[in-house]
C-alpha cells in the first residue's frame, strides 16, 4: 500500500513541477524555456519498485530545490523503460527528438543503460546514471557526456568479497543472474575474496524459483553464499532461503536485501548482510533530512536507488548554478558537473577522471526498526574515498 501511496504523491509532485515551470517571475534567466529532464525509471513488472524508488528520490530532490535547477524552472518527463532495451531506446529517442530534453537521468538496469548510451551521448546530451554502472563505461568506454552518481557495478560486490575474506570464510558459493551486472558482481566479489569459489551459478534474469540452486547449496554446505538478486528476484530468493532452512549458511549480498524489497521480505531478511554506498542510518544532516522528508512524502523507507537519484538532482542544480543557468556551452557544463559542488547524502563524494564517484562503501545488515519497518543499517566502513579499479583505463575523449 505504501508504494501505491508514494506513486500517487509522486504524480502530484511531477504535475507540480510541470506547472511550476509555466510562471516564474523575476530574473530574465527565469524567462527562458524550462530545463527538461527525461527521467528513465522502470515502472513495469517485478522491477517497478526499484524504478519507483529512483523516481521518487529524484522528485524529492526537485521539491527541495523548489522545482528549479540553477534557478531555472524545470520540467520532469517520466520514461518507463519497461525493462526492455528496444522500448527504452524508442522512448528515449522520442524524448530527445520530440521533447528536446536537456538531460537524461535515471536507469536501474545495466542492459537498459547500454542500450541508450549511444542514442543519448551521440546527440551531445548529458546522461546521468543514478544506479546502473557497468564496468565497460568506467574504463575504456568512458564518455564525456556520461556521469554516474551511483558506483561501478563491481564495487558493492567487492565490499562483500572483502567482508567474506575478513570473516575467514574459506568456501563460498555464488548465485547471480546471467547479464552484465551479474557478471560484474562475480568479478567484484572475486577481486577481494581469496578463498575457494565452490560454484558459480548463473540464472535467467526472470527466474523466480530457486529450489534447484538451493538444493545445490545445501549439498555443498559452503561457509557462505554470496548473491546478487535485485528486485523480485531477491524477494523470492530470501523467502525460499529461509524456508529451506539455509540461514545457518551466512547470506552475503548486494542489491538483494535493501529498502526496495524489505517490505516484501520482512523478517526473512533480518540479519542478512549487504555491501552498499549508502544506508538510511548514515550520519549527517543532509542524509537525515532526505530520509525524514522522503518517508513523510511517500510513506516508505528509501533505498539507495532513491538516494543516488536525489543526489543527481543536487548535482544538476550545482552545475547549472555554476554556469549561471546556461546550457549552451557543453564544455563549461561538463566542467561544472565534474566539480560536484553539492552536499551528498553519503558525505564524502567527488568524481574521478571517468565521471564515476570517489566515495565510501559500507558493510550493512538488515534490521527491524521500533516502528516495525525494515531498513539496512551501516555496520562498518569497508572502503574510504575509494576510486573504482577501472578509472585507470579511462582515456576520456574530447567532447
Amino acid at each position: 500500500m505504501s508504494i501505491q501511496i508514494g506513486r500517487r504523491q509522486a504524480l502530484g509532485l511531477a504535475t507540480g513541477l510541470a506547472a511550476g515551470s509555466l510562471a516564474i517571475p523575476g530574473l530574465a534567466r527565469a524567462q527562458a524555456a524550462p530545463v527538461k529532464i527525461g527521467l528513465v525509471a522502470v515502472q513495469t513488472g517485478p522491477a517497478a519498485t526499484l524504478g519507483t524508488h529512483l523516481r521518487d528520490g529524484f522528485l524529492l530532490g526537485m521539491k527541495h530545490l523548489d522545482s528549479k535547477l540553477g534557478g531555472r524552472a524545470t520540467e520532469v518527463l517520466p520514461i518507463d523503460d519497461e525493462l526492455r532495451p528496444d522500448v527504452a531506446v524508442t522512448k528515449v529517442r522520442a524524448a530527445l527528438e520530440r521533447d528536446k530534453v536537456d538531460f537524461v537521468v535515471g536507469v536501474v538496469f545495466s542492459n537498459i543503460l547500454a542500450a541508450i548510451m549511444r542514442p543519448v551521448t551521440d546527440t551531445q546530451t548529458f546522461l546521468i546514471s543514478t544506479n546502473a554502472g557497468p564496468s565497460p563505461f568506467a574504463g575504456r568506454g568512458c564518455n564525456p557526456y556520461f556521469f554516474a552518481t551511483s558506483y561501478v557495478n563491481d564495487q558493492n560486490h567487492a565490499v562483500m568479497g572483502k567482508a567474506a575474506q575478513d570473516a575467514g570464510y574459506k568456501r563460498v558459493m555464488l548465485l547471480v543472474p546471467n547479464y552484465q551486472a551479474g557478471r560484474d558482481s562475480v568479478a567484484g566479489f572475486k577481486s577481494e575474496f581469496k578463498g575457494e569459489v565452490v560454484e558459480e551459478m548463473f540464472t535467467p534474469l526472470t527466474q523466480m524459483d530457486f529450489s534447484a540452486e538451493l538444493a545445490r547449496i545445501a549439498a555443498a554446505n559452503p561457509d557462505a553464499l554470496f548473491t546478487f538478486m535485485p528486485g523480485g528476484l531477491g524477494v523470492n530468493l530470501v523467502r525460499q532461503y529461509r524456508q529451506a532452512g539455509l540461514q545457518r549458511i551466512p547470506f552475503l549480498s548486494a542489491f538483494t536485501v535493501d529498502e526496495s524489497v524489505l517490505p516484501a521480505q520482512g523478517a526473512a531478511a533480518v540479519g542478512f548482510q549487504t555491501g552498499t554506498s549508502w544506508t538510511p542510518t548514515l550520519p549527517g544532516e543532509q542524509n537525515a533530512r532526505f530520509v525524514r522528508d522522503f518517508e513523510a512524502q511517500f510513506n516508505y523507507v528509501p533505498a539507495s536507488y532513491a538516494a543516488h537519484a536525489y543526489d543527481a538532482a543536487m548535482l544538476l542544480d550545482s552545475a547549472l548554478r555554476r554556469t549561471g543557468g546556461s546550457l549552451a556551452d557543453k564544455g563549461a557544463l561538463r566542467t561544472a558537473l565534474k566539480a560536484a559542488d553539492f552536499r551528498s547524502v553519503r558525505g564524502n563524494f567527488a568524481f574521478g577522471a571517468n565521471h564515476f564517484p570517489v566515495q565510501d562503501f559500507w558493510l550493512a545488515k538488515v534490521a527491524q526498526r521500533p516502528d516495525g519497518k525494515f531498513q539496512t543499517e551501516h555496520v562498518r566502513k569497508v572502503y574510504e574515498n575509494v576510486t573504482d579499479p577501472f578509472a585507470a583505463q579511462c582515456r576520456m575523449p574530447a567532447g
